[in-house]
């Protein structure tokens, strides 16, 4: 007599390959509220979803309750499924600051928490390329788009480039600009990188995000066109507020200037 199937087994199995529907689906559904496509902030219906995507009820509800997850949607009854928090984007093509790239979006204005003059810290004065404990200005700026918390940005900058900043507008003003009015020339070249980190206490309440809630840290080093490096930053955002685009090349040279 044959054995009889192992029943646990299969529903595990139908479980995870739901799952694995489910997550693409939502790949697919978060692009398209992040691109716009849905201007009335409505989501098609569960029936029109799982026709579209030719799968199950059950993985079109498994998919929406990861963006419910994300915060990126609301599920209601009767209502259906709308748009509940709107991102940001922000293209990876050009060295910009913040408000030059997010102007067409909001008003971006910077509540400046820290400014001062303090004794460079070893990696900071290496990576700046100056003397150990060779004085710089430490900013910390908390940054909002029409007053919705943003990003918290730490920057290091050289004395002679920095210091003018201490009694300059930085409220409603990108420091790259004022960079580049100090220096007398434009900014050239930045190094950059991506890591996501969870919120601490401090950062958390400030972005108004949850506790240990996933940021997008960016580093960035950032050099005026003679090569001089003048601006050294740490900068996390809200994840759930932002998404990063840009269009990359294959077979050409990987370029070393990229903007966040």
């Amino acid at each position: 007599m044959a054995a009889a199937p192992d029943r646990p087994h299969n529903l595990d199995q139908a479980r995870r390959r739901r799952a694995d529907r489910a997550r693409q689906v939502a790949d697919v559904l978060r692009h398209q509220v992040l691109a716009g496509a849905f201007p009335r902030g409505q989501l098609p219906r569960e029936p029109q979803l799982c026709q579209d995507f030719d799968v199950s009820r059950n993985t079109v509800r498994e998919a929406l309750a990861l963006l419910a997850d994300e915060g990126l949607v609301e599920r209601s009854p009767g209502v259906g499924t709308t748009v509940l928090t709107e991102k940001y984007a922000h293209g990876l093509h050009r060295l910009m600051g913040l408000g030059e790239t997010l102007h067409s979006q909001g008003a971006i204005t910077n509540d400046v928490r820290t400014a001062a003059l303090i004794r460079a810290p070893a990696p900071v004065a290496q990576r700046l390329g100056i003397s150990d404990g060779e004085p710089v200005v430490y900013l910390e700026r908390l940054r909002r788009l029409d007053g919705v918390p943003l990003s918290l940005d730490l920057t290091y900058l050289p004395r002679d480039i920095g210091e003018p900043l201490l009694t300059a507008d930085l409220a409603g003003q990108d420091i790259f600009v004022l960079i580049e009015r100090i220096a007398g020339q434009p900014l050239g070249t930045a190094d950059i990188s991506f890591e996501a980190v969870n919120a601490d206490p401090h950062s958390a309440d400030l972005l108004d995000a949850p506790a240990r809630a996933a940021l997008l840290m960016v580093e960035r080093l950032t050099r005026l066109a003679d090569g001089r490096a003048v601006d050294l930053e740490w900068i996390r955002f809200r994840g759930d507020r932002l998404t990063m685009h840009g269009q990359l090349q294959r077979g050409a040279a990987a370029p070393r200037v990229i903007g966040y």
